[in-house]
């Protein structure tokens, strides 16, 4: 068979719209959100947020006046348009309000991005004053994968808060496939939070998290278990677990379902917990027993 042939034969094929394709597609026919451009908005939010590490360091507030001026421009024109086919992806929007709404939407995100800078400082002071191994500030900033992924989030929360549609999702999963660190855009985190190594760390989309509160790799903060419709459908519902202030939770272990784990309390690791503990509790693993065996005898 030519080369030609079997080109031209799948090409067709390729071409056709299948019912289940269809049915993939949002009804309307405008443009969906671009992940490159995306990537962009986080990227020029670095630069906002972290100027002296991620673009040109400039000591005399009025030249860097100007430089965050530029970025934050750029990424206001970035957002509107982003905001817009991310509204236009949920086919019950009406298009002819879409592009005002998104302007509105992107200023009201812009607005809130001094809050955002500051949330992002107070989590680089927690992870520095967390990791002994960290020498300064600034290499917490440049080297810790935390920083990537609650930079990223912080981004996506505000912008879930705001009822976008589909983008928090976007820039949180592109912060997961980089880092391991899967944080839902929809979670809620306090002040000075930490995450020590990071990955493997799952925080779930209903779950409240306080302030200073510290979490090792492997930690899961899921869903015990779920809640369905008439028809079958999952049901969105608070499911996930409450951290109060000052809790540390270990390495692999699993928080579940809607329990609250009190303030100032250690969770150790490799702990499967679904009931809530009181404040200032310890919980550890039980004693391991120490088994001996002779050339292989007993495995």
């Amino acid at each position: 068979m030519k080369a030609s042939e079997v080109l031209k034969k799948n090409i067709e094929i390729l071409s056709r719209h299948t019912v289940k394709e269809d049915s993939f597609v949002p009804g309307s026919h405008a443009p969906l959100p671009q992940i490159e451009a995306v990537k962009k908005i986080v990227s020029l939010c670095k630069t906002v947020f972290f100027t002296d590490y991620f673009y040109k360091r400039q000591p005399e507030e009025q030249i860097r006046q100007y430089y965050i001026g530029v970025n934050v421009e750029a990424l206001y024109s970035l957002l509107k348009e982003q905001i817009s086919r991310s509204l236009l992806f949920n086919s019950d929007e009406d298009e002819a309000e879409v592009p005002k709404r998104s302007v509105n939407l992107a200023l009201s995100f812009i607005d809130r991005l001094p809050e955002v800078k500051r949330r992002l400082y107070t989590d680089v002071e927690a992870m520095f004053d967390n990791d002994p191994a960290a020498n300064n500030y600034g290499e917490v900033i440049f080297c810790y994968p935390v920083v990537n992924a609650m930079t990223h989030y912080r981004i996506a929360h505000e912008l879930h808060m705001l009822n976008i549609p589909v983008l928090p999702r976007i820039i949180t999963e592109l912060a997961h496939s980089k880092t391991g660190i899967d944080i839902h855009p929809g979670a809620t985190i306090g002040d000075y939070f930490s995450i020590d190594h990071g990955t493997g760390v799952v925080i779930g989309e209903t779950s409240i998290i306080g302030n200073h509160v510290t979490l090792y790799q492997g930690v899961t903060l899921g869903a015990k278990s779920f809640k369905y419709d008439s028809q079958g459908n999952m049901v969105n519902f608070p499911r996930h677990p409450i951290l109060e202030d000052y809790v540390t939770v270990y390495s692999n272990s699993s928080i579940l379902g809607r329990i609250t784990i009190g303030h100032n309390s250690v969770v150790g690791g490799n702990i499967w917990l679904t009931h809530s503990i009181p404040p200032f509790s310890k919980i550890l693993q039980s004693k391991a027993i120490d088994a001996s065996f002779t050339d292989g005898l007993g495995i």
